[in-house]
């Protein structure tokens, strides 16, 4: 539906949709102005008929929603809850004709609530950022405009400058800047060519782009990413959960207690009864563990909603607490601590053929393979600008590598692989052992090149060690956290890369079975172990460990489903920062918990001795409530 615009020449719009009224944020607001003005004509000495009034009104706005959660306890969750103390404690004021303690406790328990909704809402807010990033619709190469749940796998669909990309896809015409920030938490765009993986909800920058699609809405990314922050809200640490529990207990032992308060005296002790009963309610009010009971979801929350603003996903709160535990960290190799993508590093000739020759033979071989050392090397020889010579009779050599007759030379028969197959073609390798080990010690994979009986040359080829590697287990290491690397590599490649990073503890040549048992050794010796992996391989050690971290970007379905926390831009060095945020979570948790119960058992203390009347316990209640819900909610920066 939409309307004209009259300042437009009937341009139409979209109809503004109005927000809900929040009925329980106007209660609150007409019980604290009721309760303000109240006291403040009664100070004044204006008729108490006025004020009585206004007290009236004020406890009558306030306290419908604090009766509707009350009866809710009993009938529904079949406990007493919090606000069962405080209905109980305002009657009780009422009993006493004290309407403006009555007023002031329902509007100050009303105010906590409000701050700890405005507290959720607030540290909720990165989950609403990235449902109104989901598109809602997608344009078919063909103009046909389809809702996304409609658009099959394969489809291609078209995404003009500065629309959102539907689902997630591969470019096959166009090329542009693509803002990724609703997915990694990086804010500088991406260049994205064809071939390049693209995600739904990402923002193209400033070129045309037809995309096919390589998953359907349910399985994009974003829709991940949303399903996964909602389901860790949602979910209770350890803490909150014990505290649930206790809240449970806790209540209807209040309750007993101001009751033998007001008994014990007046029937055993001849005590007046409206004294012994002023102080139970008393009791009551200060009782009322609101402060305790939010404690630890406002902090989780905030701090699980300030992690998803950086590309951080966590799968609920129990493993930021165990974040904040954790003394061991076991890195996979390839994907993770590396780029995941070969390169070739070095290129070293003999014989008397120059770069220029051994390049165009071993392309031309290598362009009958899709082995990803083959696509390493012929993307090196282009870059070099060198073009492929023109091969047939290619034929494969499982273990060992290839050969291929060549058109260019002669027609003299070519080899490309490892020290095997030239052995195997009566191509002589005496001389080139010591640079073949050189090059294999320091982690590299070593391709020999052959023309008939002479070795051409040899190419090194390795993975590329990110930039942020080395930091990474450095900072660790400051925190006292231990570093390790399992990987299904070879020694010689592993024990180069953490010798290069500063690795102490290697484990190499591991099945994925055997990655399972270094987890184990690790948490035996370490104690909370978190694994940071990519691939389907390092899935069963990523749900042993008691933190299992995925690389987001390009790490496997089963290894982002069983990974508790999940790093969509792929920043390792983040991973420190994680396990410090997981630890200032729970100092805070214990911090609010602390002075939550501390207070309480300070003011119960006073209470039962008529040391605090109303008035002071509301405010105690009240302020350390607001204390902890701010102090929570620092998180979320």
């Amino acid at each position: 539906m939409s309307e004209n615009c009259t300042n437009c020449e009937g341009t139409e719009h979209p109809t503004r949709q109005k927000k809900p009224i929040n009925w329980r944020t106007v209660a609150t607001v007409v019980s604290g102005v009721g309760t303000v003005v109240g006291f403040l004509l009664s100070y004044a000495g204006v008729s108490v008929d006025i004020t009585n009034t206004l007290f009236l009104i004020s406890i009558v706005a306030g306290g419908i929603f604090v009766a509707q959660g009350a009866i809710k306890g009993l009938t529904k969750n079949k406990f007493l809850n919090i606000d069962f103390l405080v209905v109980i404690a305002s009657i009780g004021a009422l009993y006493l004709g004290e309407l403006g303690e009555a007023s002031a406790v329902i509007f100050f328990f009303s105010l906590a609530e409000a701050f700890e909704s405005f507290g959720i809402k607030r540290s909720r807010k990165a989950l609403e950022e990235l449902v109104r990033n989901s598109p809602q619709q997608a344009t078919l190469k063909d103009g046909t405009i389809l809702n996304i749940d409609s658009v099959a796998l394969g489809a291609v669909v078209i995404v003009k400058p500065g629309d959102l990309i539907p689902l997630d896809g591969a470019i096959v015409l166009g090329t542009s800047a693509i803002n990724e920030a609703s997915i990694t938490g990086e804010s500088l765009p991406k260049d994205k060519i064809v071939g390049d993986a693209v995600y739904a909800g990402t923002i193209n920058i400033n070129g045309y782009l037809e995309i096919k699609v390589t998953k359907v809405s349910k399985d994009s990314t974003i829709s991940k990413i949303v399903e996964l922050v909602s389901s860790a809200q949602k979910s209770k640490t350890q803490t909150e959960e014990f505290i649930n529990t206790f809240a449970k207990y806790y209540t209807p032992g209040v309750a007993i207690v101001a009751l033998f308060i007001v008994a014990i005296p007046v029937l055993f002790l001849g005590g007046e009864f409206s004294i012994w009963l002023e102080r139970a309610i008393t009791l009551l009010v200060i009782a009322c563990p609101c402060a305790l009971v939010i404690a630890t979801p406002v902090t989780v929350t905030a701090a699980l909603g300030g992690a998803s603003k950086k590309g951080i996903l966590i799968k609920g709160g129990k493993f930021l607490e165990l974040l904040g535990k954790v003394k061991a960290v076991a890195f996979d190799k390839t994907g993770t601590l590396t780029i995941g993508k070969p390169v070739v590093t070095d290129v070293i000739t003999f014989e008397g053929f120059t770069e220029q020759e051994l390049l165009a033979d071993v392309a031309g071989m290598e362009s009958f393979s899709t082995h990803p050392l083959a696509e390493a090397i012929i993307e090196y020889a282009k870059q070099k600008g060198i073009t492929p010579h023109q091969m047939e009779s290619y034929q494969n050599i499982p273990g060992k590598g290839g050969k291929a007759i060549c058109k260019i030379c002669d027609d003299l028969e070519h080899c490309v692989g490892n020290l095997k197959m030239m052995d195997a073609h009566n191509v002589s390798i005496s001389e080139i052992v010591k640079d073949t080990e050189k090059l294999e010690k320091e982690g590299k994979t070593v391709v020999l090149v052959s023309e008939k009986d002479k070795v051409m040359g040899m190419l090194g080829i390795s993975d590329t060690v990110r930039d942020t590697s080395a930091r990474t287990i450095k900072m660790l290491s400051e925190s006292d956290v231990a570093s390790a690397m399992l990987t299904g590599d070879n020694v010689h490649s592993a024990s180069y890369i953490a010798k290069t990073l500063g690795i102490q503890n290697v484990f190499a040549g591991l099945l994925p079975e055997e990655k399972v048992e270094k987890i184990q050794e690790l948490k035996n010796k370490h104690g909370v172990v978190a694994m940071v992996g990519d691939g389907v391989n390092d899935a069963p050690a990523l749900a042993r460990s008691d933190v299992g971290i995925a690389m987001g970007s390009k790490g496997t379905d089963i290894a982002l489903e069983t990974a508790d926390m999940v790093l969509m831009s792929d920043r390792i060095e983040l991973i420190p920062d994680v396990i410090r945020l997981g630890k200032r979570t729970l100092g805070t948790v214990k911090f609010n918990v602390g002075i939550a119960v501390g207070s309480k058992l300070i003011f119960v203390v006073l209470a039962i001795f008529g040391m605090a009347n109303l008035g002071v316990a509301i405010a105690a209640d009240t302020g350390v409530a607001i204390l902890v819900i701010l102090n929570g909610l620092r998180l979320f920066k």
